[in-house]
Order: structure tokens, then C-alpha cells, then sequence
């Protein structure tokens, strides 16, 4: 199994896009629909950390004096 971490969102999301349509094919012999199974999990583990990242990232913002604070907006009821 090739190292997920240097990979972008897009190529983890298009692997697993890939595995996905193999798996869903059915005619994967048992061993090989395990080693896609555990690399899927792996991409998904991925593209999860990789999503939470950035959702951390969308939540704070840069002030005008260079100072970076959480940023949230108040939801009306």
C-alpha cells in the first residue's frame, strides 16, 4: 500500500472513489476486497483529517494587527 500522506483531498477522494467502484463490482476476490477495504478506510481517515483541518482553519481569522482569534457567528432562534 502506497503512503496516503502526501496525497491532496482530491486524490485521496478520487482512490477512494476508485476502490468504492471495485468493492461495489462484487467480484473481487476476498483477500484483495480486504486490502482495498483497510486502504479505503485509511483514505477516508484521511480525507476526514484533512477536512477537519481546514474546517479549524474557516473558524478563525486574521485581525488587523497580525492577531488570529476564533471567529463565530451568532445564529438567530
Amino acid at each position: 500500500m502506497a503512503s496516503e500522506k502526501g496525497l491532496t483531498f482530491e486524490e485521496a477522494m478520487e482512490k477512494l472513489e476508485v476502490i468504492v467502484e471495485k468493492l461495489e463490482e462484487g467480484d473481487v476476490p476476498l483477500e484483495e476486497a480486504i486490502s482495498f477495504y483497510k486502504e479505503g478506510m485509511e483514505l477516508s481517515k484521511l480525507c476526514h483529517n484533512k477536512l477537519k483541518h481546514v474546517e479549524g482553519q474557516l473558524t478563525q481569522i486574521l485581525t488587523d494587527d497580525g492577531q488570529v482569534v476564533d471567529f463565530s457567528i451568532d445564529e438567530e432562534e
